[in-house]
């Protein structure tokens, strides 16, 4: 018996994990394009093993006995996408505001994520106790619907209370003294990351100053907990790279990046998040943005949003503004400097700051901004690698999550065209799979 025994264990070793005749409930994708976000290059034909949620091979010729077996020939699969600067609850119509932060209000916009084959997202310092009672848990663990919810609790900003609504329970030390303190509170919520504003708005407002942010930095770092810079300036970003900033959460955008800089973001291993969809939709709507009337950009928007944003006086008053050409020019020196970021070898993530306010459409954010990184100069593979290895990275997911890779979660989207030779063929989403089951046919249904 002992020998038999022996004998089965080493069958169970020289077998493919899931390979075997006893996968009861497991799923085989069959005859796909891969991509797994790796960066490697798409393998066709090829299969995909699903066992408990998990991916338990991937290659060509798997043979199973009792799986469910998809075939996907001329389909092509890939990670779900992660976005690491979101905003979640407070948006709601045409309005953003705390008094939209519910429970169901919440579910809603993670559904609409997920729809959008976005399968986790980080709101970045704008949450609420709401979520910190074991509704962010059980998001992480996939027992909520919709996309999983990672939060940075309650961000720092300056003294000044403007902006207000939703962004009420920032932290707004005056001196580096009342730091500690708020970052204990903070702490306990389990951030995970920290997220600091250090921009003046166009001189708008006043700027987080040095001492408070050095200090913040340096109190969240005692604490394990890295820390993500809104910014606008370089010379901001070289301050806070000096200061140990681990993330930078918007595009530098007022001058192109120089090499001292480069060099000092990739020593000390800063993330870099363009958020290029932002500063695109700054000025876009003064205009006909060629997505205007697609589908998949249209079910993405709140109620009203539409109307609203086609609306002559709306156009008018964004061409108007003091702040058009600026914004415009600021889109132009962002997408220099994600190429130049990205080319010096610094970790490029997704994210794109949706659902902050109501033309920040959620979901919908996500493709245009790998189809602007596209056209910063990318190449669909990277913006791919971006928006999922490299933004699951970011938010310390990356050894279960944001690639295909055996042993992850099975968190994947199939797409009736290959993203490869058009970014925009990520919007062709068939279905959306969460843990290796289908949760969504897509926000269009065809």
């Amino acid at each position: 018996m002992k020998k038999l025994l022996f004998l089965f264990q080493i069958i169970g070793i020289l077998l493919p994990a899931g390979l075997s005749a006893q996968n009861t409930g497991s799923i085989l994708l069959k005859n796909a394009t891969v991509i797994d976000g790796t960066g490697s290059v798409p393998q066709s034909q090829t299969d995909i093993l699903i066992t408990a949620g998990q991916i338990a091979a991937i290659q060509k010729g798997i043979r199973t006995n009792g799986a469910h077996e998809i075939d996907l020939n001329g389909k092509t699969v890939m990670p779900s996408l992660i976005c690491a600067h979101a905003h979640v609850g407070t948006l709601k119509g045409t309005t953003s505001s705390a008094d939209n932060y519910t429970r169901e209000n919440l579910l809603r916009h993670l559904k609409k994520y997920e729809d959008y084959g976005v399968s986790a997202v980080l709101a970045l310092g704008t949450d609420r106790p709401l979520i910190f009672n074991g509704f962010i848990d059980s998001t992480q663990a996939g027992l909520l619907p919709g996309a999983r919810l990672y939060s940075a609790g309650y961000g720092f900003n300056t003294p000044d209370p403007n902006p207000g609504s939703w962004m009420n329970l920032l932290l707004r030390p005056t001196t580096p003294e009342d730091v500690p303190a708020m970052m204990e509170k903070l702490a306990a919520v389990k951030p995970t990351v920290v997220k600091i504003w250090v921009d003046d708005h166009g001189g708008h407002a006043q700027k987080m100053k040095p001492e408070i942010y050095q200090a913040i930095i340096r109190e969240a770092h005692k604490h394990n907990i890295r820390v993500a810079a809104h910014l606008f300036y370089l010379e901001d970003a070289r301050k806070l790279t000096e200061a140990g900033i681990d993330i930078i959460a918007h595009s530098i955008r007022d001058k192109e990046v120089d090499q001292s800089l480069l060099t000092k973001m990739r020593q000390k291993n800063v993330t870099y998040i363009p958020t290029l969809s932002l500063d695109e939709y700054q000025f876009a709507y003064a205009g006909n943005p060629e997505w205007i009337n697609d589908p998949f950009f249209k079910a993405s928007l709140e109620p009203g949003v539409f109307e609203m944003i086609t609306d002559k006086a709306y156009a008018e008053k964004i061409r108007n503004s003091p702040d058009y050409q600026r914004n415009m020019s600021a889109f132009k020196t962002a997408m220099i400097n994600l190429k130049k970021i990205h080319d010096a070898g610094i970790n490029v993530a997704l994210g794109t700051d949706s659902g902050a306010f109501p033309v920040r459409t959620q979901g919908f954010t996500e493709h245009l901004e790998m189809e602007l990184m596209v056209k910063a100069g990318l190449t669909p593979a990277q913006a791919i690698t971006i928006s999922t290895r490299n933004a699951a990275a970011a938010l310390h997911i990356d050894q279960e999550k944001g690639t295909l890779e055996k042993g992850k979660k099975a968190d994947l989207l199939i797409l009736s065209a290959n993203p490869l030779d058009d970014i925009r063929n990520t919007r062709k989403i068939e279905s959306v799979w969460k843990e290796g089951k289908e949760v969504s046919k897509g926000p269009v249904k065809n």
